[in-house]
């Protein structure tokens, strides 16, 4: 296995607020990992710093066993997938779905005057049809469904073979069904063994697709809990997580959580 993300002792302040404190975590290239925790967590500076795009206060930072502070981030970038909704307000209206995925392969948004080879558009061609975006090839993406944008947002993300791919919280916003859509095509592509190393962040576990391997749990910027998501995701570590009892249930790969009840009174 290689090693394609590595904190150690990493610690994060921002205008004098402690955010991340002396987090340790490890990710290996096999490894399918959701990232849970309440807002303020510190789940978003997290994905700052793996996706580099910003430093650690203190302790080390090593993004695809380069070190953060001493490599060419925008190189590293190159390599990295990212998906989050910030990503989807950069991109212009009027583009073509299918040079929203194209255009990854110059790293730009918004089709230009560049010229593709015909290995990046049969590329395209292949990864549409794997998200199911075939049919809206030729669609504007400002005309696409909250559930056809995030897919699309990941197709381009997916278009250069990362090594490594980051999700926030791409199921935020949708509906039942299309969340169930997406989770489901997250889930196939998690299993497959050619798919990069991945991490999402989630505030729910109900959101946590079948095939991923690993949790991290996060609480006012410390990690609680992390390790396998059998082992790791449990109602204890929910309530330190989150502040509050919960009754975990899991069925076929999925999962499910409620507020234990308060005890009747009397």
């Amino acid at each position: 296995m290689v090693n394609v993300l590595r904190f150690s002792d990493v610690t994060y302040v921002r205008n004098g607020r402690l955010i991340l404190d002396g987090v340790d975590w490890s990710v290996e290239d096999s490894e399918r990992w959701v990232i849970l925790g309440p807002n303020g967590a510190g789940k978003t500076t997290l994905m700052k710093l793996a996706t580099a795009n910003d430093y650690p206060t203190s302790g080390t930072v090593d993004v695809l066993e380069k070190r953060l502070g001493k490599v060419d981030v925008f190189e590293l970038r190159n390599r990295i997938g990212f998906v989050s909704s910030a990503t989807g307000r950069r991109i212009p209206a009027a583009e073509l779905v299918r040079d929203l995925v194209l255009t990854a392969a110059y790293s730009v948004e918004g089709r230009w005057n560049e010229s593709y080879d015909e290995v990046d558009v049969r590329q395209a061609e292949r990864i549409l049809a794997e998200w199911d975006l075939a049919d809206f090839a030729e669609h504007r993406y400002g005309t696409l469904s909250d559930g056809e944008r995030k897919r699309a947002l990941i197709a381009r993300a997916v278009m250069t073979d990362p090594e490594l791919l980051l999700l926030d919280e791409p199921s935020a916003s949708l509906d039942l069904g299309a969340r169930e859509r997406l989770l489901q095509m997250l889930s196939g592509f998690a299993r497959s063994p050619y798919s990069p190393a991945m991490i999402m962040v989630t505030h729910h576990v109900e959101e946590v697709p079948p095939g991923f391997t690993h949790v991290l749990m996060l609480r006012e910027g410390r990690v609680q809990a992390a390790g396998p998501i059998r082992e790791t995701l449990t109602s204890e570590n929910l309530e330190a997580t989150f502040g509050m009892p919960f009754e975990l249930s899991e069925h076929d790969g999925r999962y499910a959580a409620v507020a234990r009840p308060e005890p009747a009174q009397g």
